[in-house]
């Protein structure tokens, strides 16, 4: 199945169950994106279904939806005991689980089913007494479900609907054996049905649907560009010693407001984060090491407009349902061409304009031939005009690792377009469990 769609169906015309059909208009939901419309007549038929779309074209809602109508449509088994689930939802980070969580509350809220998240890094005790009260749909990451299953918290034999969500993620993130084990201890695939969804499908993530679902339908949306066309891409090429005076210029020039700013390393956007701060700027770093309940304070101030800039590594690139970030700045080129679009998919999301603003500095220009390579088209630049670049920069205060520019060297790696020596801006090794 393929991409030439004519129209928008309705969600009301697929004879949903009604408890559901008031969900989806409790979520604002009236007519179906593309990914909606060609994987829903297939899911909701009883079929596998592996899905492609790039980020933010309502994926999470095909598959809510497709889950709760069978649960509705088919009875649990009677058999079934309370800690037996009825379907589960594994999710590469734990950013991406809360959010599912919360789309998944809204749907379902008139179905009488009890939902759950479980993710590393907070409320292992309370998270455990709830799967132990019993639900039906449970939603996590990889090594805290694998964490509570091993100590039979859980059960999966009568689980009837499996969902696999940004499964290119799960290799990226190294959780491809923990995924395994978990189907392995599932329903055999003709007795469940299974959804899988991704960004790409990759030879491996087919592998992975052929392996462990029953002929699954592949559905794949290709969009004539690969961006959104309502994001308006600039790219300016700073020097080192203008990167951060341009940001800032930038910034206030904006009036920023629900603004997200990627980097490539934790260390920049720690530092970032404190230099941002001490120039006025209402600024906070999420990267993977800061704890969760941190996490999630800084996601829902920045949901409600609390929280002006948020500075992220790509561990926040995908699955965060922003909505209304007016801009998102590339600090540092991403080293991945993929992780581009992805960056600049949090913005101009569900028909809204967005602006994506990146710096090809001395460090990381070497990675933009591959991206436009990977978009198909360049992106349009501009000259940097003196009035745009802040002066007087304040640093952090003393104690705090404030973001100071590294002197220009005419002649060195930087200025010869290669690669910096050493591992700097490498990718960093997938985290532990729980992730």
């Amino acid at each position: 199945m393929t991409d030439p769609q004519s129209g928008s169906p309705p969600f009301e015309s697929f004879g949903l169950a009604p408890p559901l059909m008031q969900g989806i208009r409790d979520a604002g939901f009236t007519v179906c994106t593309p990914i909606q419309a060609q994987t829903l007549p297939v899911a909701l038929s009883g079929r596998d279904v592996a899905g492609q779309a790039q980020t933010g074209t309502g994926k999470t809602a095909a598959f809510l939806v497709a889950m709760y109508q069978a649960l509705l449509t088919h009875p649990a088994s009677s058999n079934r005991n309370k800690t037996s689930i009825r379907a589960l939802i594994v999710a590469p980070t734990r950013e991406l689980a809360v959010q599912i969580h919360h789309d998944a509350e809204i749907i379902g809220r008139h179905t009488g089913f009890k939902q759950a998240v479980v993710f590393g890094g907070v409320d292992y005790d309370k998270q455990r007494r709830q799967l132990e009260d019993g639900i039906d749909v449970l939603i996590g990451t990889p090594g805290r479900l694998i964490d509570y299953f091993k100590q039979h918290v859980f059960d999966m034999r009568h689980a009837q609907v499996l969902v696999l969500d940004e499964a290119d993620r799960m290799f990226d993130l190294g959780f491809i054996a923990d995924i395994r084990y978990l189907l392995r201890r599932m329903p055999h695939p003709e007795k469940r049905q299974s959804m899988l969804f991704s960004a790409t499908l990759s030879h491996r993530v087919l592998e992975l649907a052929y392996e462990h679902m029953n002929n699954p339908e592949l559905v794949r949306i290709e969009p004539d560009k690969m961006t959104v066309d309502r994001v308006r891409q600039i790219m300016y090429y700073p020097s080192m010693e203008e990167k951060l005076p341009l940001l800032i210029g930038l910034l206030r020039q904006f009036e920023a407001r629900r603004t997200m700013i990627f980097v490539n390393t934790k260390r920049v956007a720690e530092r970032l984060e404190s230099t941002l701060k001490a120039n006025g700027l209402h600024a906070q770093a999420l990267s993977g090491d800061v704890p969760q309940n941190k996490r999630l304070k800084f996601l829902r101030d920045f949901h409600n407009g609390d929280l002006a800039v948020l500075i992220a590594t790509d561990v926040a690139s995908r699955g965060l349902h922003i909505p209304d970030v007016s801009h998102v700045f590339n600090f540092d080129l991403p080293q991945d061409a993929a992780d581009y679009v992805h960056r600049i998919g949090r913005t101009a999301r569900a028909g809204t304009d967005g602006d994506a603003i990146s710096f090809a500095c001395e460090e990381y220009a070497v990675s933009l031939p591959e991206i436009e390579a990977y978009l198909g088209h360049k992106v349009p630049s501009a000259p940097i005009p003196p009035e745009l670049l802040a002066t007087e920069v304040a640093h952090a205060p003393p104690g705090e690792h404030g973001y100071r520019a590294r002197p220009h060297r005419p002649g060195g790696h930087h200025s010869q377009g290669r690669r910096p020596p050493g591992r700097r801006g490498a990718r960093p090794k997938a985290g532990g469990r729980g992730r």
